[in-house]
C-alpha cells in the first residue's frame, strides 16, 4: 500500500499494489467545470495503459449528485443510468458507483471521481482507493 499525495485539496490515502509507476497531473476545463486530474499508467508494448485516474471537479453545475452524474455522462460520452449505479456512501458525501468508477459530491460545486482499469483492479480495490480520497486535513479512516 502506498499514498498518492495531495490533489487539489484532497489526499489520496491509498493506492493498490501493482499500479503503473508513470504518474501525471493535468488541469483542464470542460463544460464550465474545472478538472484537476492525477493519472497512473504503465508502459505496454503498444504504448501506455491507464491503471487509475482521480479527478477533482469544481463548478456550479455540480450542485447535487444528479448534476454530477449528468456532467459525467456528457464528459465521458456514455450513459450512466440507475440500473448501472449503486449507492456509494463516502465519508465526505453521497456518491454512486459502477464496477469501474466511483463519484461523490463533497459539497455543492465540488466532487471527486475515481476510475480504475477493471483488467488490473477489482471493485474492492476501486472502493478502497475512493474511500481513501479525503479532504486534505480530514482524519483518515
Amino acid at each position: 500500500m502506498s499514498d498518492g499525495g495531495v490533489l487539489d485539496g484532497f489526499r489520496i490515502g491509498y493506492l493498490p499494489d501493482g499500479l503503473g509507476d508513470l504518474v501525471s497531473d493535468f488541469a483542464s476545463e470542460w463544460g464550465d467545470v474545472q478538472i484537476t486530474s492525477r493519472v497512473w499508467e504503465r508502459q505496454t508494448a503498444d504504448g501506455h495503459r491507464v491503471d487509475l485516474r482521480v479527478h477533482v471537479l469544481r463548478g456550479p453545475r455540480l450542485g447535487d449528485l444528479d448534476g454530477l452524474r449528468d456532467f459525467l455522462v456528457d464528459y465521458h460520452e456514455r450513459e450512466l443510468d440507475d440500473s448501472q449505479l449503486i449507492d456509494f456512501p463516502h465519508p465526505d458525501g453521497p456518491g454512486r458507483a459502477t464496477d469501474t468508477q466511483v463519484f461523490w459530491l463533497t459539497e455543492p460545486g465540488v466532487a471527486v471521481t475515481v476510475l480504475a482499469d477493471p483488467e488490473q483492479f477489482g471493485q474492492d480495490d476501486l472502493f478502497t482507493v475512493a474511500r481513501g480520497v479525503v479532504r486534505q486535513g480530514a482524519p483518515t479512516a
